[in-house]
């Protein structure tokens, strides 16, 4: 039996959001850690200025494979939890454009405007090997799913303690 909670996924780092691919979808981000290990994250997602949902993740280590659980909680749930938090949140820009094949390209520009911003791309795949067979694409300038330094907890820990 498949693992559901499994998480295949590749991350690369962008210079800027692709103009030649399909736009699926576009909001605000807002994230935060309450704990590093075991990762434990918190998420609202904003689409036109309104909150949309809002999410309790929970993620194993790993680097191309890895297990998680996403958990919807609600408003209530969601701001009881941020004050809990004392660091500003991650910001992110989060868009979602349709790659041939069915995949979907998660790209997202990271803290804008401050001096820890940048840019980077995740792609989800069904399988090991159709991780391993995807060609990078030409926006991409580097694959960091190996370098822990991009994991967004690392992230968080760098710029956020």
């Amino acid at each position: 039996m498949p693992n559901q909670f499994a998480e295949i996924e590749r991350k690369f780092l962008l210079k800027s959001f692709p103009t030649d691919l399909p736009l699926k979808e576009e909001k605000a981000v807002y994230q935060a850690y309450l704990s590093i290990d075991p990762e434990v994250r918190i998420r609202r997602n904003v689409v036109d200025g309104r909150d949309a949902t809002h999410f309790l993740a929970i993620k194993s280590n790993g680097d191309l494979v890895r297990q998680e659980v996403e958990i919807p909680i609600t408003t209530e749930h969601f701001y009881a939890l941020a004050e809990m938090v004392v660091q500003p949140f991650i910001t992110k820009e989060f868009r979602i454009y349709q790659l041939p094949g069915g995949l979907e390209l998660e790209c997202s520009h990271v803290d804008k405007g401050r001096d820890t911003e940048f840019m980077y791309a995740e792609v989800e795949f069904p399988s090991v090997e159709a991780a391993e067979n995807f060609e990078p694409l030409p926006c991409f300038t580097a694959d960091v799913t190996k370098d822990s330094s991009y994991k967004m907890k690392n992230f968080w820990k760098r710029t956020r303690s």
